[in-house]
């Protein structure tokens, strides 16, 4: 029997609240495409992804009819990108770029990730060539994602590779200079990266993960908005920690229902189910406004912290009660450009970068999609990194940086990206150097609880 206001609650999420189901990202192992012949390699690919995903997009197509469910992208993630070429003769790592923009292009899906390295240890010599490519292999592709793993709770933070990536992100910047410095918001560079993320530009097919899975990334930063929104204006902070589960967990089930049936489809398992709100810049689907839901008068006012650790967890909570396979990064996102509210505040000098990164200490990421003066140092944006990334190490939780050094703007103005991922005014991030912290290079050692074996 089917419950009739449960069937209009879920309508209603959908129609007037923004409820979708942000992704669905096929995740598949390149590993046995290993090869000494570079075009060996890419024929692997071209084939190991067809094989997997010709049928991805029909069949999410199919399900979004039958349930009247949007599915807002479809992506696929492989393994790293780092060792596929490792074993080959000539290691050209933008062959193989080319090659998973290609496919990602005649399968129809939004994006491809796991153009990816993890460093946090250390380099070998394919990771240095593949990081070493990503700026012209960012700028030459247009459905690639990449990123780079530079720190971990177990291994502390690796400051060679945070100088790298502030290289790659500039580089990636100018390169793309023609549309506000998309090359790099198209890439990201993480602490505790996830193997089963299926959000881009971070998500990649983790070397412990199966052959082949599908992992369902769920939002609905409106739904929860609107629950806040219902309760009295005196209800305590414990009765909206309670809706904001009971709302994440009928989300939860939800995507459960769309993956697992999309899976069975495909011939694949169900990997895992991702609960993370991830704004749009649509007003109406944004995490900042749940904060004004709860009675702060902005994002950015005193206590934007803590209701931001509140709701990470309660939608956490939630999703668990939901599922046995909530994974990736579930809990809130707080991306500059992707979030209506976070635009408006940030426009009004409400937000600020040093908030921003305050609020990373609860949130489900870090500094997301924010775009700074195109004229930035290398140096700033690795000291940028190196924050954000000790706030993840000593925290135990993944961090990550996606920023914009956004070509010829300064702060005061905009740069515009389109589509999912908005517009952002240019922040101010300060003037202080920290040229010769940064060039001292070397290893942040872990903190003494990475010693927890």
């Amino acid at each position: 029997m089917f419950d009739k206001e449960k069937v209009l609650e879920t309508i209603d999420m959908i129609r007037l609240h923004n409820f979708d189901i942000r992704t669905v990202t096929l995740a598949v192992s390149l590993r046995d495409c290993i090869s000494e012949d570079i075009n060996r390699v890419c024929d692997k690919i071209s084939y190991k992804l067809k094989s997997y995903a010709e049928n991805l997009v029909n069949y999410a197509s199919i399900i979004e009819d039958n349930y009247s469910i949007p599915i807002v992208n479809k992506r696929i993630s492989v393994t790293p990108v780092s060792i596929l070429a490792e074993s080959a003769l000539e290691k050209d790592y933008l062959k193989i770029a080319g090659t998973l923009d290609k496919m990602a292009e005649e399968l129809n899906v939004d994006f491809i990730g796991g153009y990816s390295a993890l460093v946090e240890k250390g380099f070998t010599s394919g990771d240095r060539a593949l990081i070493e490519s990503i700026p012209e292999a960012l700028s030459t592709t247009s459905r690639l994602c990449s990123s780079v793993n530079v720190a971990s709770s177990k291994a502390g933070i690796n400051m060679d590779a945070v100088r790298e990536v502030s290289r790659v992100i500039k580089e990636a910047a100018e390169l793309t200079s023609d549309s506000d410095g998309l090359g790099a918001a198209k890439f990201v560079c993480f602490c505790n990266s996830v193997s089963d993320n299926p959000f881009m530009a971070g998500a990649y097919c983790g070397y412990g993960e199966p052959e082949c899975a599908l992992n369902v990334g769920v939002s609905g930063p409106g739904v929860v908005k609107n629950a806040v929104a219902q309760l009295p204006a005196d209800a305590d902070l414990s009765e909206l920690a309670v809706r904001i589960k009971q709302t994440a967990y009928k989300i939860t089930t939800t995507g459960e229902l769309v993956g697992r049936e999309l899976a069975q489809m495909l011939g694949v398992p169900f990997g895992v189910l991702d609960l993370s709100l991830a704004p749009t810049p649509k007003v109406g689907d944004s995490v900042a406004e749940i904060f004004q839901a709860m009675g702060l008068e902005h994002v950015g006012a005193h206590g934007t912290t803590a209701a931001l650790a509140m709701l990470n967890d309660a939608v956490k909570k939630g999703g668990i009660m939901a599922s046995s396979n909530v994974g990736g990064l579930s809990g809130a996102f707080i991306p500059v450009s992707e979030d209506a509210g976070m635009i408006e505040a940030a426009d009004k000098g409400y937000l600020t970068f040093d908030k921003l990164e305050a609020m990373t200490s609860v949130c489900s990421v870090g500094l997301d999609m924010i775009a700074i003066p195109g004229n930035t140092p290398e140096d700033t944006i690795a000291g940028m990194i190196a924050d954000e990334m000790a706030i993840g190490m000593i925290n135990k939780k993944t961090t990550a940086v996606r920023i914009i050094p956004v070509p010829g703007k300064t702060v005061g103005e905009k740069a515009v990206f389109g589509g999912l991922l908005g517009e952002a005014p240019i922040m101010n991030i300060g003037e202080l150097s920290s040229s010769g912290f940064v060039a001292r290079g070397g290893h942040i050692p872990p903190p003494i609880h990475s010693l927890n074996n």
